[in-house]
């Protein structure tokens, strides 16, 4: 089943793993499961199913390219604009997102194919991680 599946692609940003099984992700990252991983989503319109945006930055969020948004709720979205990583979100609607690594460790090709089901070419090594602002009610704090 597609939502079971773990890809490797080009992301807007980096390579990294999608998937919507973010147990899938954990075991495969080696990472802490309390951590929550960005949301990317392909419209703002399923982004409205998940959460709520401030209204004091509904504009920013709409015209914003490659930056992750942390909600009041403390989850993390990020709405995708690159036509690219689109073909499979319009397919999933929704994904988990995070880079193709272990956990605190740099990017290897070897380990990264082969911990994914599927493999989505071209991938293109580039190392541009995504703005991370927090939101809050009536105030906005860069993270990275």
């Amino acid at each position: 089943m597609i939502k079971d599946k773990v890809f490797l692609t080009q992301t807007d940003t980096t390579i990294g793993f999608v998937s919507q099984n973010d147990e899938r992700l954990t075991a495969i990252k080696q990472r802490p499961p309390h951590k929550h991983y960005i949301k990317a989503v392909n419209s703002l319109q399923t982004l409205k199913t998940f959460t709520r945006v401030p209204s004091l930055h509904k504009n920013r969020v709409r015209r914003a390219k490659k930056t992750t948004f942390v909600m009041p709720n403390t989850y993390s979205y990020r709405v995708i604009k690159d036509q690219h990583h689109l073909l499979l979100l319009d397919r999933l609607q929704w994904a988990y997102t995070t880079s193709a690594n272990l956990s605190d460790q740099p990017y290897d090709e070897t380990f990264a194919k082969a911990s994914a089901d599927v493999i989505i070419t071209p991938l293109d090594q580039s190392n541009q991680s995504s703005t991370i602002l927090k939101l809050g009610k009536h105030s906005i704090k860069r993270i990275r």
